[in-house]
This record gives C-alpha cells, structure tokens and sequence, in this order.
C-alpha cells in the first residue's frame, strides 16, 4: 500500500497558513490481485477460493477524511470481477461504485481496472466487496475511514487500541457453483457451513486443527473501539463478548449518540463502531456471532451455530477455557428491533441535517414471490411445464439485469432503450393487506422480471416508506442504496398507517445509514437527498434476495453545472 500527500500549490501568505495549519489530504493506493487461494477450513481437505492478494479477508484500506483512493484491480481469477465500495458517496466518481451491470462491465479475467474515488465528509467503518454472483463470500476487507486530525478528533474519548471485526460466512463448495446451480435450477443457494470472525469461525465446529480461531489480545482497564462488519451473504448476526459490554458510537460510519447495550445486532451489509472496556478479571472471553433468524413463519434453513474468537488479556495463562457468552435466541426479533430503533444520529456542526420538505413520496413493498422460470434456467423444466419458482420484488418488479451495457454506460450516451425502462412505480400495483397470513396468495405472490429505474431531478427530496410482506414469508430485509446515506425516521411492525407513524418521525436526530433492516413484517421510512448524479442501485443486501430481484435502481439527473453532472467515462472502464 502507498500512501503520499497531495499538497495543494501556495496562494499567497492565507494559502500557506493553512497548509501549515490543516492536515493535507493523501492519496492511499492498493493494487488488489484477485486470484485463486487454497483453503482448509473445518477439517475439510483444501480447497481453492477466490480472494484478494492471497488473503481472507482481504486487505483493509486506511484513510483519513478527504483522502483519495486509488485501487488497482488486477484479475487473476477464472470469474468475472468487480469492486463495490460499499457506503463511499462517490460523489463525482460514479463509474468507481462497483456493481456489475449497473457501474461497469464486468473486468474479465486477465484484466483490470483502476478504481478512483475521495473520501470527503465521511468517517468511520466501511467495507469492500465483490458485486458479482456470490463471489464476495470471499472478497471482501475493511475500509477504515478516520478522521482528517486522527484518533484525537473522534468525538468520544481516544481509544486505547482498534480492532476491525468482520463477521462472514464459509462454504464447503464454491460458491460461484453454487450460485449457477441455484439460478438455473430457480432454487435458493444451501446455507453456509459455517460463521467466521475475520475468516476464522472458531472453537464450536467439531474441528480440532490449529489456526481456526482468531486471536485479539488486550490490555485490561482499557478501552478500545471495535469496527464491527457484517460481511456475511445472508445472515443478520448477534455479537457480544462473555463479560463484556459496548458502547455504541457509530453506525455506517456515521457517528451515533453513545448507545449502552451488550448485544449488537448488524445485518448484512451494515457496520456499528463500538467502543469496549476490558473491566473484566484477567481471562480469556470468547467474542461470539450467532444467527438472527428473522423470518415468520418459516425462513430457509440456515445454520445454527456460532462463530467465535477470543478476547485474551495480557497477563492470562493463554490455555484457561474462555467464557462464553450467552446469545440471544435465534428468532428474538424483540432484541433486534431494540437495538435497531433505539441509535440516534450525534449532530454535529457542519453535517447534514434530515430534510423537512419532501418532493417526492414512494410506498415500495418489499418482500419474496413467484416467478416464471426464465428460457436460461435450463434445470427448472425438467417436468416439460414452467412451475413458478423463487423470486422477489419491490413493488412487484422483480428486477434483473442487463447483459450487454451497464446502466450507466446508457445513462450517460442517452441510450436506455432496450436496457431498463424509467417506470419503476411510486405506489405497488395492488393494495392489500401486506403483512396478513390470508394475502399470501398465488395471485398476489405472482410477479415478472424487469429493468426499471425511477428517475428524479438533482437535489430532489425523496421519503420512501419501505413495507415488508407476508408473501411467502415475512423477513427482515437490509435495505441498501448505494451513492447516498439516509435518514431512519421511524420504523414499526404491521401495515404502515400515515396517521399514526407521521407523528412518530424523529426529525431532530434520526440514524443516518447507508442499510436498514426493515422490521419483520413491519416498515422503516428513509429519507435523503438526491445530490448525486449517476445510476444507483438499492438492494437487499441478502445476496440470495438480490439474485431473485430484490433491487432496483435510482437515476438522478444532472445538475446545473459540470461539478453536479456525471463525468466522462475513465479510458480504462471495462467493456462488456
């Protein structure tokens, strides 16, 4: 990794007091092999993975606030790549936000692409991942965003030390095959085999080898701040540490008022920064990631185990049994609402507020259904008929992909037909009672594939009412959208009533996130500002719900002015 500074040219006597005076901004370069690692994990003979620079997880990128980062993706692999920055704005690098189809072009194997992007009005705890097929069971890493004046400018007191926490899931398979299988059969991917921390999973899966367990020493009476990632494919999590509680500072990097808890909950795709005191007698405490299983009355199977570490203090004999941690029960949805409801937003001078006026309205389900099986889904005909199989929408779109331009590429020549259609609708096609047992009926479950987008002028205000379903089952969904963070004004269980959730919108100090795990048969409204023009995708970050359709995709127009408008494409942008 490269790290040099960026010095701004002397404008006179004012110019060099503050170059003397502030921090200069640097550029943090990586170049990111991606190729085949060979892997035993759980007592398994090896086997080959795709990763980064040899790694799992991958590399993570350090930052401080305004820096660029330049990331040089070289493809060594045997599958198509690309890179989601996942939480960067992108403001004014659109063509660097990563999801295949959507940004870019796959890079093919043997090529690469250099991604570019600024770090401005952003700290805390991001991430990296593969957006392509279920590649990023695997490529994945950190992106730690600090502040411009360091450790010393966090807005709570300097911790003693940080560690970076990224929860995943393992496969005894590979997962592209899978995926294939699952998309030509019109079937769900199996469940992992396993949870990890920081790509071990830990004591408590039958497997005696040395090196499945991750390792954090500590000083004791000490604190220090934990970047917890959820990097698993699809699997909200519960973490604690035995002895131990948190302090919760900040949520998609976005810093929060300091929430006391001893659980944390994080769903796919989301990141809590988490403040820890080590006040417990001199030991060893296993660090604990447990499944939330959300779904009512019955979700796909999933596994029910759990992924450790350890927590050892300096001074501990090193080979005492840790303790481990009692864990919620896999379906305590009370737990999850709790934590996910109770994190407000720290205002602070200079950052965006929640908007009060609102241009434009959306009601948008979001939940599973029917499909038709697709002419390329070879093995789910095998009966001569076309059953319905899996799918999921919002709205009752289901939504797939182009295959032979990225939607961005067409937004930017003008030239969306034939590649998506600008009639994602504001309100579902049908009114119904969305989260009631008798609604869960084949007509309503019924859905077809398409490529829409809803369209919305620079600077507009969008609310969004996100509303869970009953079809097939109700589930907790994390909710992502890349390009902007939001406001989380409420969130509840049920149908959503105008009436009665308006007055409990917190307009003051709301959670600003980049996902939300819409409530379990329940709703969130977000709020954000489309300052930002490009083709941004919103999404389950399930990435089995996203394989059935579970997305669409916002395209805000240019503003008034070259700065507000999507740039050209860079020369090295891959081609389909």
């Amino acid at each position: 990794m490269a790290r040099y500074w960026s010095l701004v040219p002397p404008f006179g006597l004012i110019a060099a007091f503050l170059l003397a005076y502030v921090a200069q901004a640097a550029v943090v370069e990586h170049t990111f092999n991606v190729g085949n690692l060979s892997l035993s994990q759980l007592c398994q003979p090896a086997m080959i993975i795709t990763a980064v620079n040899g790694q799992l997880p991958g590399p993570t990128i350090e930052a401080r606030e305004g820096d660029t980062v330049v990331v040089h993706l070289v493809n060594e692999s045997p599958y198509d790549m690309t890179i989601h920055w996942h939480g960067i704005f992108q403001r004014g690098t659109p063509w660097a936000d990563g999801p295949a189809m959507v940004t870019q072009c796959p890079v093919k194997p043997g090529g690469n692409y250099t991604y570019r992007f600024n770090v401005t009005d952003q700290e805390g705890s991001l991430w990296w991942h593969a957006h392509i097929s279920l590649l990023r069971a695997t490529v994945y890493g950190a992106l730690v965003i600090r502040p411009r004046g360091g450790a010393e400018a966090y807005p709570f007191p300097k911790p003693h030390g940080e560690e970076t926490v990224l929860l995943g899931e393992w496969w005894n398979a590979n997962v592209e095959d899978l995926d294939r299988m699952a998309f030509l059969t019109g079937n769900t991917p199996p469940n992992a085999d396993a949870y990890t921390i920081n790509g071990k999973p830990g004591d408590f899966y039958n497997c005696s080898n040395a090196n499945q367990t991750y390792r954090f020493q500590v000083q004791r009476n000490e604190t220090y701040l934990l970047r917890i990632i959820n990097a698993a494919l699809n699997t909200p999590m519960f973490f604690k540490v035995a002895n131990h509680s948190f302090t919760v500072v900040g949520a998609d990097a976005v810093y929060t008022t300091p929430y006391e808890t001893d659980v944390v909950v994080v769903a796919p795709g989301q990141t809590v920064d988490a403040l820890m005191v080590t006040g417990a007698p001199v030991g060893r405490y296993y660090m604990a990631a447990s499944p939330y299983d959300s779904a009512i009355p019955q979700g796909p199977p999933f596994s029910m185990t759990t992924g450790t570490a350890i927590v050892e203090y300096v001074g501990s004999a090193g080979e005492e049994t840790p303790q481990l941690p009692s864990r919620p029960e896999y379906n305590d949805t009370n737990t999850a609402f709790r934590f996910f409801s109770n994190l407000t937003a720290l205002v602070l001078p200079g950052k965006p507020t929640v908007p009060l006026s609102v241009d434009t309205r959306m009601f948008v389900t979001v939940g599973l259904g029917n499909s038709d099986c697709q002419p390329a889904q070879l093995l789910c005909n095998t009966t001569g008929t076309r059953p319905p199989i899996f799918s999921s929408s919002m709205n009752n779109a289901s939504f797939v992909l182009p295959d032979s331009v990225s939607m961005l590429q067409a937004h930017y020549a003008n030239a969306s037909a034939g590649v998506y259609t600008s009639d994602f609708p504001d309100q579902p096609p049908v009114i119904f009672d969305y989260t009631a047992d008798a609604s869960d009926t084949a007509r309503l479950k019924y859905t077809t594939k398409s490529t829409k987008v809803k369209t919305l002028r620079y600077n507009e205000t969008v609310e969004m009412v996100l509303q869970n379903t009953r079809l097939i089952a109700k589930e907790s969904h994390p909710m992502h959208l890349h390009g902007f963070n939001f406001f989380v004004l409420a969130q509840g269980f049920g149908n959503y009533d105008q009436a009665t959730a308006t007055p409990q919108f917190n307009l003051v100090n709301p959670q600003e996130r980049n996902t939300v795990a819409v409530p379990t048969g329940g709703w969130a409204v977000i709020r954000f500002v489309a300052n930002n023009p490009g083709m941004w995708f919103m999404h389950c970050h399930f990435d089995a719900h996203l394989d059935l359709g579970l997305g669409m995709v916002f395209e805000v127009q240019d503003g008034p002015t070259v700065e507000t408008s999507v740039p050209q494409p860079p020369f090295d942008l891959p081609q389909c």
